[in-house]
């Protein structure tokens, strides 16, 4: 059973929705759309259908997102889908607001457009996740397959779908380089959208083998503040019981700990590998919807 959410929670969520909602649409408008570059998802593809039938971008956002949001409401409920209906038609208002009204302040450069509209949109996505909603469109199909494939980030999912948009723009606005700066785009879109979905929360997990391993456990827990566990083995070799420390750190802290090591036993053997996702006390809870 999920848990009730406070009246006043859900009034701040719709204010973070409505900001993102209003950066989507800038982004696209101002940015993205000037520059004839399709950005993949159904933004890409609304770019794309008004350069064929003129409609405005953000209405042909809206016509195509129906479909898709009544298949939101057969599979994440009707409080899903009325934020994102309200996420979804902020953004074509405000979309073709800003084109109808503020084209003048469009800026007209590829490199500056895909760069920085890319990046407004992928933040605009990201903080519409964490409000437990999405923009409609692909979002709602990439939060269906996350929850099929949750292995794979979100940023990846965006990415292979997109190519298929890619691949429609580059047939209808003839033009490879379109293409190519379009690809650009749903990289930085990607990137960015990981970023603001996961942060630079990556750890490093480290085992330590040393003859000293009480000393440095102590350390660790004093000076570094982090948890360590003591593994028990047997060298293959000398057949001597070793105390392993195993134990996960981030990253700012990991050279940290690399100097302990090296401070209390020069001839310790370390093994650090890369932890992509750590659940618990300090990191991630096991109860966070996974995004």
């Amino acid at each position: 059973m999920s848990r009730p959410v406070s009246i006043k929670r859900r009034c701040f969520e719709y204010l973070i929705i409505t900001f993102a909602a209003i950066l989507y649409g800038v982004g696209t408008a101002l940015l993205i759309d000037p520059n004839d570059i399709a950005p993949g998802g159904l933004t890409g593809l609304a770019i794309v259908l008004n350069r064929v039938w003129g409609i405005g971008t953000g209405m042909w956002f809206l016509i195509m997102n129906i479909p898709i949001l009544v298949l939101a409401i057969y599979k994440f409920g009707i409080r899903f889908t009325i934020s994102t209906v309200y996420a979804t038609g902020m953004i074509s208002l405000v979309t073709d607001f800003c084109s109808g009204y503020f084209g003048s302040y469009a800026i007209h450069d590829k490199l500056l457009g895909i760069t920085f509209g890319s990046a407004a949109t992928a933040v605009a996505i990201g903080l519409l996740f964490k409000c437990h909603t999405t923009s409609g469109g692909t979002d709602v199909i990439i939060k269906l397959l996350r929850i099929k494939y949750p292995h794979i980030k979100t940023g990846m999912l965006y990415m292979i779908t997109d190519i298929l948009v890619l691949i429609a723009a580059t047939f209808v606005l003839n033009d490879i380089t379109v293409a190519l700066y379009s690809f650009l785009c749903v990289i930085i879109t990607s990137m960015v959208l990981d970023l603001v979905l996961y942060g630079r929360d990556g750890a490093k997990l480290l085992y330590i083998i040393s003859d000293r391993p009480d000393i440095i456990t102590a350390r660790l827990l004093e000076e570094l503040d982090i948890g360590a566990t003591h593994v028990f083995g047997q060298g293959a070799y000398s057949g001597e019981n070793k105390k392993v420390i195993m134990c996960a750190v981030k990253k700012r802290l990991s050279p940290l700990a690399e100097d302990i090591v090296r401070d209390e036993d020069p001839n310790a053997f370390m093994i650090i590998t890369s932890a992509s996702e750590i659940f618990g006390e300090g990191y991630k809870s096991y109860f966070d919807e996974r995004m």
